[in-house]
């Protein structure tokens, strides 16, 4: 295992290091015309033009701005530092707010909220160093006393510099919050291959009207929080370095002090100096770390057989090189016949197909464990969150002590023959075994565990926050959050129920412990009942529909690059493939990819999710994980197209179930 992780480790370290390493590199290079930008917008005087132009030029060979270059340099080493620490290639999406209250007190977040800030005041400092006037230096000689008992020369503190650090660590710590609420550590993966200069040109814009906006905000709320909060940060600072307070000047926690023009522009000038720089890191680390890498089908030497693409699709490597190893197989599928006669080979000596049949094996794994999360996904759905019947159901006859009777379990009985299973069909069920949750927990309570409930896509439905009541008809007829054991007499449990213990086979002995533990049972529920009923404890606890939904489908683009990967290796084999190697498992292929699109189906039929995506405006955020639904739903029926075209009325000859018979009937008459 260790010699394992180790060899994982050093093919992140061949594949990612020179990444980070460029990225970083540029970002430095890039961190003097910025400075230089800000030097001139800072000392901005319309009035004077060419005094404003040379004194900027002036300034920019000066001391003190090289010297906060180097000191930005290292300010932005550590963000990198930060950005490859915390990149991932499947988004976090929590499904309730206490989730997300959740994540940002987490102590990693903590810590990387801490540590912007401090960066922040950093570049705070070093914008009111290179702004001059009255924002260079923290301790300023006091104004000149009017009498001659205080005229010795006095340290005031400058309360405008100060104003520069402490806005500089609030827009370091919204930074942080904002890199976590938006998924700003997600690293999509670009549908159109493009180099990295055009992707960096045509972000550039964006990226500039991003921050300036940004910025603006951050300096409304950082005044706002000022005029509340600003009192205390300048009496501590004041006290502690024995500086006294002008009383001569505006204070800037007042409205008249706040209202000051040029300490706004020049507030949101440093804000925009420091999401522009931190923004930049941030790109092109995100350009470099989705750039595609080419992994060899077959090795040249033996060593590098642990960096082949079928041994990397079959281990366990971290996550963005499984993601570049699926990138890699979809181009290779689509644009490389050389590598698609590798992957068609046979093994010599031997003749047996291991490319062929490792990245097909992978691909099909891939696909079943995406309509099995989904299959769980619309049975949980379908169930409403309703647990097994409780143990209250369970009474102790007076008579016999000793044995167990369940109310109404004939007309239970018949329910449960009767009922037809509306979460799949028989031909989901007769390809994929379904994922089943423990039988004791409670699916879909706000008080279980949020990672199952999340994803398994669960929804509160009857949420009072989703969806609108038109009138009380409606809510009587809604399904309920927490369900009743009548409720669950009436409506018959898909869940095993309590085995009939016999009078001869369980004594007074046993009998205690379930009275016991069917007590407990009754008043968890009455506490879980008394909360549903409290609105701030359900405004917490309650999972927001369309989050559920996308955490899901997180981790779709896997699954979307299988799908073409396969589809494009199977359509290339009707003429490419001499020796027949994916003629052996199509039928399997066909089979999956069937039953996947009935899954998918059926889950866009379910009245909670949306058959359209929503129209997403273009914005320097990626936010392409909330619609990877739709495309994974596009890629499909476009991947089945894709081999009933090429192969035809020879599909005829596959053997497939009846039911699939039809389905692929429907594709190649165009009719689907």
């Amino acid at each position: 295992m260790e010699a394992e992780a180790g060899r994982q480790r050093a093919l992140l370290r061949q594949v990612l290091g020179w990444r980070v390493a460029a990225a970083v590199a540029w970002s430095v290079l890039l961190l003097p015309v910025c400075t230089a930008a800000f030097v001139v917008l800072s000392g901005f005087d319309p009035f004077h033009p060419v005094r404003w132009i040379s004194n900027a030029f002036n300034d920019l060979y000066t001391s003190y701005v090289i010297f906060c270059i180097l000191l930005m340099s290292v300010v932005i080493l550590v963000i990198s530092i930060f950005n490859v620490e915390f990149y991932a290639v499947v988004p976090s999406i929590p499904c309730s707010r206490l989730a997300l209250i959740g994540k940002i007190i987490h102590p990693q977040q903590v810590i990387h909220s801490v540590v912007h800030a401090v960066m922040g005041m950093l570049v705070a400092w070093c914008a009111a160093v290179m702004t001059k006037g009255k924002f260079q230096f923290l301790a300023v000689p006091c104004m000149p006393a009017e009498s001659l008992d205080d005229a010795v020369s006095q340290m005031c503190l400058n309360e405008h510099h100060l104003f520069f650090l402490l806005s500089g660590a609030f827009m370091g710590y919204s930074y942080s919050l904002l890199y976590l609420i938006n998924n700003m550590n997600y690293l999509p993966f670009p549908v159109i291959q493009q180099y990295k200069y055009l992707r960096f040109r045509r972000s550039l814009p964006l990226l500039v009207k991003h921050t300036c906006v940004e910025s603006l905000y951050f300096v409304r709320n950082f005044c706002v929080a000022y005029y509340f909060f600003g009192y205390i940060p300048k009496v501590w600072i004041s006290t502690t370095m024995d500086l006294r307070i002008d009383s001569k000047l505006h204070p800037l926690d007042t409205l008249t002090g706040l209202l000051d023009l040029s300490l706004f522009y020049h507030a949101w000038l440093c804000g925009v100096f420091l999401l522009i720089t931190w923004y930049i890191a941030w790109l092109l680390f995100k350009i470099y770390a989705t750039e595609t890498h080419h992994f060899p089908v077959q090795p040249t030497f033996a060593e590098e057989t642990d960096q082949c693409l079928p041994k990397i699709l079959n281990s366990s490597p971290p996550l963005i090189i499984k993601f570049l190893a699926l990138q890699d197989l979809t181009l290779l599928s689509q644009y490389s016949p050389v590598r698609r006669q590798e992957v068609f080979s046979l093994s010599q000596p031997g003749g047996h197909p291991h490319n062929w049949t490792a990245i097909s094996r992978e691909c099909l794994s891939l696909l079943n464990d995406l309509t099995q999360r989904l299959i769980a996904q619309q049975e949980a759905a379908a169930a409403n969150g309703r647990a097994k019947q409780p143990a209250g159901e369970l009474k102790v006859s007076p008579q016999t002590p000793g044995a167990l009777v369940t109310e109404d379990m004939s007309f239970q009985s018949q329910r449960s023959n009767i009922a037809p299973r509306a979460s799949m069909s028989s031909l989901v069920k007769s390809s994929l075994m379904p994922l089943k949750t423990s039988p004791g927990s409670d699916v879909g309570s706000p008080f279980s565990s949020p990672a199952l409930n999340c994803k398994m896509g669960i929804l509160d439905v009857n949420s009072p926050w989703h969806g609108s009541v038109q009138s009380p008809q409606v809510t009587r007829r809604g399904p309920k959050l927490w369900t009743s054991g009548s409720d669950l007499q009436m409506n018959g449990s898909r869940h095993e129920s309590f085995p009939l213990l016999s009078a001869a086979g369980v004594g007074s002995e046993a009998v205690q412990p379930r009275v016991i533990y069917t007590w407990l049972q009754n008043k968890q529920q009455q506490i879980k009942n008394f909360l549903s009923k409290r609105v701030l404890i359900m405004y917490f606890f309650s999972k927001h529909p369309e989050a559920s939904i996308q955490a899901v489908f997180s981790d779709a683009q896997m699954h979307i690059w299988a799908l073409e990967g396969l589809s494009h290796l199977v359509a290339a084999s009707f003429t490419e493939d001499q020796f027949g190697v994916v003629q052996t498992t199509l039928p399997a292929i066909l089979n999956t990819l069937l039953t996947l699109q009935e899954v998918v189906d059926r889950h866009f039929k379910l009245p909670h999710v949306s058959s359209k995506p929503p129209r997403i405006s273009g914005s320097l955020v990626d936010t392409s994980y909330k619609t990877l639904r739709f495309a994974l739903r596009a890629s499909l029926k476009t991947a089945l197209y894709r081999i009933t075209t090429v192969f035809g009325e020879h599909l005829n000859a596959v053997q497939v179930s009846t039911e699939h018979k039809k389905r692929l009937q429907q594709f190649l008459e165009y009719k689907e």
